[in-house]
């Protein structure tokens, strides 16, 4: 049986969120145990750009031993949980980002891969937000020349906190994926996190009834406090049935911070809902 939406979209596990009350290694096996087909992750290795081929092949091992897809990866992004939030817009850290596509994309290959996240970058003093845009802009085409190699698709977007990341909005992050589609790179496109979009103030609704052609993914949690879907008052179940209507037929990310011990508790609210076979 297949975990999915009421519309019949199929669920994924973001295993950088969930099931960390295990090692990351082991995180794959979990997902696959709870009834999901499919994880993602964030970049495993938030100190390394390039880690060694021994810590790649154990990644990839786990994920394939799990009998998992993964579905989507992010670039190296730096320390998420810490200041950084993506470094390919600036001056002075992008150079790891464009070290880190070969090595993101070979993990993408050897697992099927096909969707990988670029943050963009927070806003810097040593460079201007024109100098940082622009950088931006070429390194995600950069990275989007060399996916489509492998026929990868590069996702752009919007994240909330305090942190000073300048795409806030779905029209922030759109903005760089019709930019970069115009210079010659057109397998870029939005991811829609519907919780970061909420957390910010904009309207989700009126955002995937605009922009439904350039969504490339979604992810979900709910607000406020980013829990597992039930715990606050985003109205999940009408923002998917929305982005089903527009012809999405794609992954839905689980990406919460489960409000409880352990993620298989978090997840009684899934496991209770119809699935598709």
């Amino acid at each position: 049986m297949t975990l999915t939406t009421a519309q019949g979209l199929p669920y994924l596990a973001n295993c950088s969120l969930l099931f960390t009350e295990l090692p990351l290694l082991e995180r794959p096996a979990a997902a696959r145990a709870a009834g999901f087909d499919a994880v993602e992750f964030w970049w495993p290795w938030p100190d390394q750009p390039v880690p060694g081929d021994r810590e790649v092949d154990a990644f990839v091992a786990a994920v394939d031993d799990a009998g998992v897809q993964l579905a989507g990866l992010n670039f190296f992004a730096g320390q998420l949980t810490g200041p950084d939030c993506g470094v390919l817009s600036i001056p002075s850290r992008a150079a790891q980002f464009t070290d880190n596509i070969d090595v993101t994309l070979g993990i993408g290959e050897r697992l099927g891969t096909r969707a990988f996240n670029a943050l963009f970058g927070n806003r810097v003093d040593d460079a201007t937000p024109e100098q940082q845009d622009e950088l931006g802009r070429e390194n995600i085409a950069r990275a989007a020349r060399a996916a489509a190699r492998i026929g990868g698709t590069v996702l752009v977007e919007p994240v909330s906190g305090p942190k000073p990341y300048p795409l806030r909005a779905a029209a922030d992050a759109v903005s760089v994926v019709d930019d970069v589609r115009a210079a010659g790179a057109p397998n870029v496109g939005l991811l829609c996190d519907l919780f970061h979009l909420a957390n910010n103030g904009d309207d989700v609704a009126a955002a995937i009834d605009r922009y439904a052609d350039r969504i490339a993914h979604v992810q979900v949690a709910d607000a406020p406090g980013r829990g597992e879907p039930g715990s606050g008052r985003l109205d999940l179940d009408a923002h998917l049935a929305a982005i089903a209507a527009t012809g999405y037929t794609g992954w839905v990310g689980l990406e919460y911070t489960p409000t409880t011990a352990t993620t298989p508790e978090s997840l009684a609210w899934l496991t209770a809902a119809p699935t598709v076979a």
